[in-house]
């Protein structure tokens, strides 16, 4: 029987969309004033790399940056986000707290695991509440590795789960599944890819289908 549910944050709970681009324009505009840019804000080759830890989104849209100039820019990034999402401009996606709520009465235990840094995370989680429904919020900061399936790893050990499915958008989500015999949903959403999707066990395209797809695995473990 399914027990726990782990889910991703960006492009799963969160709709980072709204500030993402916000954020990204005024840290530009900030790298521009410091005569550290001088070209459009790379809004569309951040959207390809979405869900990779922060470190290697900026080595890739800042690859002849040096390391400190990156670690500026992903800390003043970071500030950016936390304002606008203390500011209201972030929204959770449609149906997060009804199907938390369910969750919860149907004693499924709730975590998230996320790419997103602790202070990000925190910022999220208290704006929305969303510790009312989640057991904890585990950051890919915790771990050394950057590896999603690492950090999957360190919530199963942590709370000794044995049956759990990962819910997330994108490759790094259900890799982290599968790499810990989870059952991997996928989230057809904003940044999803198709082909990324094509890996997940199930796909949904809006949270209220988990009842339905809860059902479904408990129908298959019961065999």
């Amino acid at each position: 029987m399914l027990q726990s549910l782990i889910f991703d944050m960006d492009g799963t709970l969160f709709q980072t969309d709204r500030i993402l681009e916000l954020s990204l324009d005024d840290t530009f505009n900030h790298l521009r004033s410091l005569n550290l840019w001088d070209a459009n804000t790379p809004i569309d080759q951040y959207r390809e790399i979405m869900g990779v830890p922060l470190p290697k989104v900026w080595e890739t849209l800042l690859p002849n940056h040096s390391k400190e100039e990156r670690k500026q820019t992903d800390a003043y990034f970071l500030e950016r986000l936390i304002e606008n999402i203390n500011s209201g401009k972030g929204a959770l996606y449609p149906n997060v707290k009804e199907v938390f709520t369910y969750l919860k009465e149907n004693n499924y235990a709730i975590y998230i695991a996320s790419n997103g840094l602790v202070e990000y995370l925190k910022a999220i989680v208290s704006y929305y509440q969303l510790d009312h429904w989640v057991t904890e919020t585990f950051s890919i900061q915790q771990i050394q590795t950057l590896d999603k399936g690492d950090l999957v790893k360190k919530i199963i050990k942590k709370y000794d789960l044995t049956n759990a499915a990962v819910v997330g958008d994108r490759l790094s989500d259900l890799n982290a599944a599968k790499d810990n015999g989870l059952f991997a949903i996928g989230c057809k959403f904003d940044f999803a890819q198709e082909d990324e999707l094509a890996q997940a066990d199930f796909v949904i395209d809006d949270l209220m289908e988990l009842k339905t797809i809860l059902s479904k695995i408990h129908n298959i473990a019961s065999y």
